[in-house]
């Protein structure tokens, strides 16, 4: 797998984490740098962690598959991106685009369970990359590190990124996904 495949999935799994950390500092006061990455770390390490147990999951299913892994592949990868898609062109009522105080900053538990929900696409990649065939150490990395970062610019200009973008990172990111599902594809025809 390439790397710039990977970046791709990396940056479309990173969406979901990037805009809740744009909400972490969409703030009127500035989010100290320890709180900020900490907030990056935590979102990063799920993302790299929870492809890992997917790929793991995929290696028990991969022998009864194999003849249609690609198809798999495509459906989870389009699938996350049509919910992406779907999540990012919502329209919420209560959203007027302005910043509002975020009063559980520092709570823990919030981060710890905001973490594992923007994961669990990452886990369904990890399951597509079992039955393709690929290696999870260097995408796991790389998927990793880019939320980290993605997760540190969200926090740092939450409001501004948040005036911008909206919702509209959600739904790249789901075209992003369903794009690289479809590379798959394309790749297992020819």
């Amino acid at each position: 797998m390439s790397y710039i495949t990977i970046f791709g999935i990396s940056a479309g799994l990173a969406m979901d984490a990037f805009a809740v950390s744009i909400s972490y500092g969409c703030t009127p006061k500035k989010v100290p740098v320890k709180h900020i990455l900490l907030i990056a770390f935590s979102f990063g390490l799920f993302q790299a962690f929870m492809p890992v147990i997917g790929w793991n999951m995929g290696r028990f299913f991969a022998d009864l598959i194999k003849d249609y892994d690609h198809w798999v592949a495509f459906s989870l990868l389009a699938y996350i991106g049509v919910r992406m898609i779907i999540e990012g062109l919502k329209t919420d009522k209560n959203d007027d685009s302005s910043c509002e105080m975020d009063d559980h900053i520092l709570d823990l538990k919030r981060l710890f369970v905001l973490s594992v929900a923007t994961s669990i696409d990452a886990l369904a990649v990890g399951l597509s990359l079992s039955l393709l065939g690929y290696e999870i150490i260097t995408p796991a990395i790389i998927i990793g590190v880019t939320t980290f970062i993605f997760s540190f610019i969200g926090v740092k200009m939450g409001c501004r990124l948040h005036r911008i973008l909206g919702k509209r990172v959600e739904v790249f990111g789901g075209v992003v996904l369903i794009a690289i599902g479809l590379k798959i594809i394309i790749e297992h025809m020819y």
